[in-house]
């Protein structure tokens, strides 16, 4: 992977993390029905956690000497996360378990420019991402089931 690929790489790792937090959040703020009170607090502990990385994940971005993403139209462009338009509480399972699934393959391409860059401080922080969206995986698996 050239130098150029593992940025780029690194920019949608991030710009697709930012994405999926407003996503859970929305889903946090519009989830509707019998188990609100428990998915309303399901989406906030992901939107949170999600949210709490973004600054670090900035700086370690800042670290590699490039510009982390910024503005909603740049992340967008460089997300492989999409806008939702799930209205019940199934859909917005499905579909958040779908994106944190694209999200460890996302993950995973970045930390392997990382590695091949010799970023060992950098490729940690992305194998601590990675654990995170693992677990969110199975969290949703588990709430699919």
């Amino acid at each position: 992977m050239t130098r150029e690929e593992y940025l780029q790489a690194v920019k949608i790792a991030f710009a697709s993390q930012y994405a999926l937090y407003a996503k859970a959040q929305g889903f946090h703020w519009n989830v509707r029905g019998l188990l609100f009170p428990m998915y309303h607090e399901f989406f906030g502990d992901i939107y949170g956690e999600l949210g709490d990385s973004l600054d670090k994940f900035a700086e370690e971005i800042r670290t590699l000497q490039t510009d982390a993403p910024a503005g909603l139209t740049n992340l967008a462009a460089l997300s492989q996360i999409k806008d939702s338009t799930a209205n019940t509480c199934q859909a917005m399972l499905n579909e958040l378990y779908a994106d944190c699934e694209k999200m460890i393959v996302v993950i995973e391409t970045a930390y392997e420019g990382a590695e091949e860059a010799h970023d060992h401080g950098f490729s940690n922080f992305l194998a601590e991402r990675l654990d995170a969206f693992q677990k969110h995986c199975w969290m949703l698996r588990s709430s699919l089931a």
